[in-house]
């Protein structure tokens, strides 16, 4: 196994995909993500999957169920499973974050330049692992 160790710091203020999967292990999934000035991930809500959210940087807001909190660089965000929630940019310039999913969300090795490729397309994770490599399910 050679798991994952990086900067994530450097990955994350230098990624400008609205979203790009790095590492899917069996239980956890490491997700970047930029969002453009105004933008937003959507309101959305994952049953079975908690969520870290940990900002680098810019600012924005988040709403889970319904309550609003302003975040901004070195925040950190848990989202509990079932728990309605959306991500937006109110800032200027880039938000720029990365998230954990618990267990993994997408398919490993996703990359969504901008949000409109999210929308059309189906990624949900189909048990291929990072460590795996191609053609392996769990």
């Amino acid at each position: 196994m050679k798991g994952f160790v990086e900067d994530i710091e450097d990955l994350t203020e230098s990624n400008k995909d609205f979203r790009r999967v790095l590492y899917t292990g069996k239980n956890l999934q490491l997700v970047l993500m930029s969002l453009k000035a105004g933008e937003e991930i959507g309101e959305e809500v994952h049953a079975g999957h908690d969520q870290f959210f940990r900002v680098e940087k810019g600012k924005g807001e988040v709403w889970i169920d319904g309550v609003r909190t302003k975040i901004k660089s070195d925040h950190a965000i848990i989202v509990p499973a079932g728990a309605r929630h959306n991500v937006i940019n109110t800032g200027e310039k880039s938000l720029k974050l990365y998230t954990l999913y618990a267990p993994p969300e997408h398919r490993d090795g996703v990359v969504h330049p901008a949000k409109p490729e999210v929308e059309a397309k189906e990624d949900h994770f189909d048990g291929v692992l990072t460590e795996d490599g191609p053609g392996t399910k769990i």
